[in-house]
């Protein structure tokens, strides 16, 4: 999901300074969620380290490739967010992309905003949509495949979405560039099929945390019914 040096340049990057001051608006909400909700101020500090440091594995170590106008990654977001919660999931997303960019691909910083946008406007639909499609009454860790589908779909489509509309604007409807989008799109579908299937499993190891269910490292609505 990374947008490469060159797609937006010069002015045009001012629009995503604006788009990542809303993003970071947007993290700002779902982690004050996290501080009244969820285990207050200490939880929110615990579970977006432990995000972080996953982020920047994942960004890492997990396979990347390059395809049409940006890179396949799995960042497992609607996992992060059925584990710890949006907001500390949003600051991981944030935080681990920053620390990229800064020790390992100083080349990506000026694609910072852009690539925040990405993750973390995505991030906000698929909490929302959570709340809509998962029952008060069950558990994260009750989840059916059709609901980590759903959750998963959501989300690394909203990150299609976003990369698309930075390439469009950057570089035009040329036939190249519908050419190179398209096929992007085309191979985040492997990214779509599998990380349901990355949810169910982690979740399965979660229900034997049940013991620690209490413990502030994990989101409450994991092993809980929302109260």
């Amino acid at each position: 999901m990374h947008i490469e040096p060159g797609v937006v340049d010069g002015a045009k990057l001012v629009l995503s300074y604006g788009t990542a001051a809303a993003s970071l608006g947007l993290l700002g909400k779902m982690a004050l969620d996290t501080v009244r909700k969820d285990g207050g101020i200490a939880a929110l500090a615990m579970r977006s380290v432990v995000t972080t440091a996953l982020v920047f594995s994942f960004f890492e170590i997990f396979p990347h490739y390059p395809v049409g106008v940006s890179e396949v990654h799995f960042i497992l977001g609607s996992t992060l967010y059925l584990m710890f919660g949006a907001g500390p999931a949003a600051i991981g997303l944030a935080a681990g992309l920053l620390f990229q960019g800064l020790f390992l691909a100083p080349f990506d910083l000026p694609q910072y905003g852009m690539n925040v946008t990405t993750l973390l406007v995505p991030l906000w639909g698929l909490s929302l949509l959570a709340k809509r499609i998962i029952p008060a009454d069950t558990a994260y860790v009750d989840v059916k495949y059709s609901q980590a589908l759903a959750l998963s779909t959501a989300y690394q489509g909203g990150i299609v979405a976003w990369v698309a509309f930075w390439a469009f604007y950057g570089s035009g409807f040329t036939a190249e560039n519908l050419a190179a989008v398209g096929t992007f799109g085309a191979a985040y579908m492997t990214v779509i099929i599998l990380e349901p299937l990355a949810d169910l499993a982690v979740l399965a190891l979660a229900k034997f945390l049940a013991p620690y269910a209490k413990n502030p490292l994990l989101y409450n609505r994991l092993h809980h019914a929302a109260s």
